[in-house]
């Protein structure tokens, strides 16, 4: 018995329909591998852009301290060095065949010299752990930093700690201070500002320092474009030091574009965990 023409038509369209949600079904598959292999590629593209951003931050971090170290190198060969061989010329071996008086005078004399090289090598010392951070902790430096600048007469600086109630460990509160103390020189150096405000505030997991100022500033794209060129030591520093505390740093500008505010977010955890 032979089938009728609606039954063989029916029959095709089934069949077309079937090849076609088979062809439909093999192009979503090659368009999922597709996909996948795009979202593959492109996570491999971002970890191979953050292992570059780390090692812009070691970079940075390496370059600074080799920096402090031949800093240090130069101060203590140019003025201690030649302070101390000064102190030596007076108390040389012909010391014992000289008069009483000629005697007294030399040693005073290197006394002298020896007292000034003490200061100047105390001074070196402060400059990498000051001693009001060292012993009275983050607040009490950074407080000292912005009235010593307020003194000048030049900016009015203020900072004002709310929530600082625990120190952090000496090592984080020695990198946070260095941050600050880069952010505010860089207003000083470059932003003609009229003021330089600090204010401290806390969360139970994170501590935050904002530091606004009305002169010309940046905001977070320039920073992160200027962090990484070969010029911007200065903010590859600030940087580094934020990528070892695990914090966050935003540089933005306020709605009325009237001022500029710089947020440093620091947990409160060990360093490196």
């Amino acid at each position: 018995m032979q089938a009728s023409p609606e039954a063989s038509n029916g029959a095709n369209v089934i069949l077309f329909g079937s090849v076609g949600m088979g062809i439909l079904a093999v192009c979503i598959i090659i368009f999922a591998i597709l996909h996948q292999r795009k979202v593959i590629r492109y996570h491999l593209q971002l970890k191979k852009l953050e292992a570059e951003k780390q090692q812009i931050y070691l970079e940075a971090s390496v370059r600074f301290q080799e920096e402090e170290r031949q800093r240090i190198a130069a101060d203590l060969h140019d003025d201690a060095g030649p302070l101390l061989a000064t102190a030596r010329l007076y108390l040389n071996e012909n010391l014992v065949n000289l008069d009483k008086a000629t005697q007294l005078q030399n040693i005073f004399s290197a006394k002298q010299i020896i007292d000034d090289s003490i200061l100047l090598i105390r001074n070196i010392s402060h400059s990498l752990m000051p001693p009001t951070l060292k012993n009275f902790g983050l607040e009490s430096a950074t407080v000292d930093l912005f009235q010593k600048i307020s003194g000048s007469g030049v900016i009015n600086a203020s900072a004002r700690f709310h929530d600082y109630r625990e120190r952090l460990k000496e090592e984080q509160e020695m990198l946070v201070f260095r941050v600050i103390q880069e952010i505010v020189n860089n207003i000083i150096k470059h932003s003609n500002s009229a003021f330089i405000h600090l204010t401290q505030n806390a969360t139970p997991a994170n501590s935050y320092i904002r530091i606004h100022h009305d002169g010309k500033g940046i905001v977070q794209t320039e920073f992160d474009r200027l962090s990484q060129v070969a010029n911007g030591l200065g903010l590859k520093n600030i940087a580094s030091r934020i990528k070892v505390l695990n914090g966050r740093i935003l540089f933005e500008i306020d709605s009325s574009h009237t001022y500029y505010k710089v947020t440093i977010e620091i947990p409160k955890e060990p360093i490196g965990s």
